[in-house]
């Protein structure tokens, strides 16, 4: 997937402008490298489109540790906008990201996040689903 194809689907998961889903992409991917471990963020960084990679480079070696509610202030304070499209905009980057990196890559940075992340990242949901079909 590259940076075009990357921020269109963000842009029409959240029915917004492509300049509102990059502030929202860039700002989400930075705030998700503060989040996560340095080699973590590196290696999610090296699997985007050239253009995004720089916002998800980790600024240290050790994750942040923060919930929900100061990953979605970070978003909103970073793209300008208002908490509920921070938080609806997480969520389509994230569903943007499941599909462009492997699914393996995918887990590898949710599972640093803490369960309250769940509704944003579907972890749950790809697991139920999986049980369900078996």
């Amino acid at each position: 997937m590259d940076n075009s194809e990357f921020i269109d689907s963000v842009a029409k998961r959240l029915s917004t402008s492509t300049e509102q889903a990059t502030a929202i992409t860039r700002a989400t991917l930075t705030t998700l490298a503060e989040r996560i471990e340095g080699g973590e963020a590196r290696d999610l960084s090296a699997r985007l489109p050239d253009e995004l990679r720089a916002y998800a480079f980790a600024p240290r070696e050790k994750a942040e540790r923060f919930g929900l509610d100061v990953f979605v202030q970070q978003v909103s304070g970073r793209a300008e906008v208002d908490g509920a499209l921070a938080q609806a905009g997480m969520r389509a980057v994230f569903d943007t990201l499941r599909e462009a990196i492997p699914p393996g890559d995918y887990d590898d940075v949710i599972t640093q996040l803490p369960a309250e992340f769940w509704e944003i990242t579907d972890s749950a949901g790809r697991y139920v689903g999986r049980r369900s079909r078996d």
